[in-house]
Order: structure tokens, then sequence, then C-alpha cells
């Protein structure tokens, strides 16, 4: 199982790309929460209101659902990172694996 976040601009484009992937069965979880990021971009110290977008899914769906989220998403440049989950509650890892 992977654990994927992706940043997003509005609450509503995070919204809407968890439904999707979801939708998709490319994810079998999604959650959506608010965050305040600080970043370097394009040399300038930034501070942004954003949405975290917190994605279980198969390693198997990897690859799509990046394709999903970079079709969907606003930024040039969005951040899609892919954690492997080494431990998980039995019970949910199950339902996650389908």
């Amino acid at each position: 199982m992977l654990i994927v976040h992706t940043t997003c601009a509005s609450k509503k484009e995070a919204e809407k790309i968890a439904a999707a992937l979801v939708r998709s069965k490319l994810a079998v979880c999604a959650s959506a929460y608010p965050c305040k990021s600080f970043f370097i971009w394009k040399g300038k110290f930034e501070r942004q209101s954003e949405f975290v977008v917190e994605i279980k899914m198969k390693d198997s769906n990897y690859a799509a659902a990046e394709r999903m989220i970079k079709k969907m998403h606003s930024y040039s440049v969005p951040q899609i990172i892919a954690v492997e989950v080494s431990r998980a509650n039995p019970a949910y890892a199950k339902w996650a694996d389908g």
C-alpha cells in the first residue's frame, strides 16, 4: 500500500482530485484538509494556505494516479509524493488491498 500526498491551491481542487481518484478506483480512500505551507519558489520565500490530499492506494495504481493528478492539478509542478506503508492495522490493510 502507498500513501500519496499532493497539495492543492483550493478546497474545491483538492476535493475534485480526491473524489476522482476514489471514483476511478485508483485509490481506496482520500482525505483532504487545510494546511499552511512554507517554501522557496523561484528564489523567493513563499507562505501559502493550501489543502493536502492524502491518498491511500495499491502500489500498482500509482502511475495512473500520478497521471490523473497531473492532468487535474492547477500547479505547474505539483507535489506528488508516495510513501510505502511498512506497517498497518491488518484489518485496514486487508480492506485497502481490496
